[in-house]
Order: C-alpha cells, then sequence, then structure tokens
C-alpha cells in the first residue's frame, strides 16, 4: 500500500509523521473518515464540508484547495489500483517546538490512508459479520462547549475511553451530563418505535454524521417518518429496533443493547437496503 503523506507518496511501512507534529502532540488535527465506491468518493462535498468546519473550529488553515484535497485523495486511491476502500484524510497543524499555542507560521501535515474494502452496493458485501451489540456507558459525552461537538479531532480519547468501559460491547453509547443518549464512539444511533425513527438531534453533543444525513433524507423520500430529540436509554430499550450507522458500516442492526435484546429491523433494514442502492445508482 502507498499513503499520501504532505503530497508524496509513500510505502505504508515507511510513511511517517514527525513526533514532533502537533497532531500527535496534542491531538491538534482534523480528520475524515471516507469511503470510495467504485473508484470514487461517496458524499465527497459533505465530507469536505465538516472537515472545513472542523478546521474553522480549530482555527487550521491547511491551506490546501477542496479540489487539490480531493486530487490527493483520489490520486491515493489510484496509486494503490483501489476502487473500493477505506480513506482517511487527516489535516494536523504540523510541526513545533514544545508550547501549547500554535504559532501562525505551521507548516501542516496532511496525510491520506487507505485500505480496501469489499465492493458496496446492491451486490456489495457488508464490511460486518453480524449485527452490532451496544452498551450504555459511565464515560460521559464531552461537552461542545469544552471540544466542539461538531469538530472531528484526532481528540479521540473520549471515544477510546467509552469503547475500553463498554467492554465485549460492538459499540458505547455515551449520555450527556443530563442522562440523555448523544451518539455512540463512532457511530450515530437510531431507533425505531411504531414506525417512526428516532435520532439523538444536533442540539445535543453530537457530531453530524454523514451515513446519518443520508440515512436521514433516504428516509424523507421513502416516507418514512423521523423525529430528532432528546431521548434516555429507557428509549432504546423500549424501541422496537436500533440500529447505528457510519461511514463503514453503512447502516448497522443493533441486536442487543444493555440487557435488552431486539428481534427485527425493518426499517433498519429498508433503510440498508436504500443507501445500497444509492451506492448502486451514484458508484458502480
Amino acid at each position: 500500500m502507498l499513503y499520501n503523506v504532505d503530497g508524496d507518496l509513500v510505502a505504508a511501512e515507511d510513511a511517517s509523521v514527525s513526533v514532533r507534529d502537533r497532531g500527535f502532540q496534542y491531538g491538534d488535527a482534523a480528520f475524515e473518515t471516507l469511503r470510495a465506491y467504485g473508484g470514487q468518493v461517496f458524499a465527497w462535498a459533505a465530507h469536505y464540508k465538516r472537515l472545513r468546519a472542523t478546521c474553522e473550529a480549530l482555527s487550521l488553515d491547511h491551506g490546501l484547495t477542496e479540489s487539490k484535497l480531493r486530487g490527493r485523495v483520489h490520486g491515493t486511491l489510484a496509486a494503490n489500483d483501489l476502487a473500493d476502500a477505506y480513506i482517511r484524510l487527516a489535516v494536523t497543524r504540523g510541526v513545533q517546538p514544545g508550547k501549547l499555542a500554535p504559532s501562525d507560521d505551521v507548516d501542516p501535515t496532511v496525510v491520506v490512508v487507505t485500505e480496501p474494502l469489499p465492493r458496496g452496493g446492491v451486490d456489495g458485501e457488508r464490511v460486518w459479520d453480524e449485527p452490532a451489540t451496544a452498551a450504555t456507558v459511565d464515560v460521559e459525552r464531552v461537552r461542545h462547549e469544552a471540544v466542539p461537538a461538531t469538530a472531528k479531532t484526532h481528540n479521540y480519547l473520549n471515544g477510546v475511553l467509552a469503547r475500553i468501559d463498554a467492554g465485549d460491547a460492538d459499540e458505547a453509547v455515551l449520555l450527556d451530563s443530563r442522562g440523555r443518549v448523544t451518539e455512540g464512539a463512532t457511530s450515530n444511533v437510531f431507533f425505531v418505535d411504531d414506525g417512526v425513527v428516532h435520532t439523538p438531534s444536533l442540539d445535543l453533543d453530537v457530531l453530524p454524521g454523514v451515513t446519518r444525513w443520508a440515512v436521514l433524507e433516504l428516509a424523507d423520500d421513502l416516507g418514512v417518518p423521523v423525529e430528532e430529540g432528546h431521548y434516555a436509554p429507557a428509549d432504546l430499550r423500549s424501541a422496537d429496533e436500533v440500529f447505528l450507522t457510519n461511514t463503514t458500516w453503512e447502516v448497522r442492526p443493533v441486536a442487543a443493547y444493555d440487557d435488552t435484546t431486539y428481534s427485527t429491523c425493518k426499517v433498519g433494514a429498508r433503510l440498508a437496503r436504500a443507501f445500497a442502492e444509492e451506492v448502486e445508482g451514484r458508484h458502480y
């Protein structure tokens, strides 16, 4: 595999950044997880918009145009002869001597990592083997006032600790200080009650997932009623079905949440099928 480090294609085993890079030292960096289908990135515009918002929240100017960033992503895919892939696009503030306040003359580091994934779409293969298990964790979701919820940064310790707390569960469900469900460690949370799809609203400490957005758009197209609101774990436990979304999982049903099990995911499956059809139509 070849990775792209600051515009240069480098063998994966040789790819590196400085130990003085602020992304390594302080988590002072933005990133996006993307997925390519048929050689093109799914929902690039939405991912780029979120990356830009993260960089603005961090006052981080990477100095690259949208077309140049996209070119590096697609160039890395082409160099690895990958049509279907996982992609991580990371932008750090770059190398700087050990002081917390960043300098204006720091040269950002931009890295593109790609790994092969199965074909997506209607005739594709899921990246997960079976429905997920999820658990409510004691680790509290970091407040937006501390670290902007809309920013996808290298400061992922909140999610790491949540996954540790979740034990053997596939996903950790984080609550805010008032006990409201926010999101999974790496996913957005949905549940279905009496045919209505519910998901925590973005006025909570929730990262606006790109797949979350796509699923809500598809639900609207299908006439599936959706409500965004504030929910407690008890709402998920009493639901008919629960599912999770993220870039690599797409739409993944939940088989068990805490001590509750679910025997169906009909609405989730319908939305997963619609997502696959959207990918098929756009990318294959």
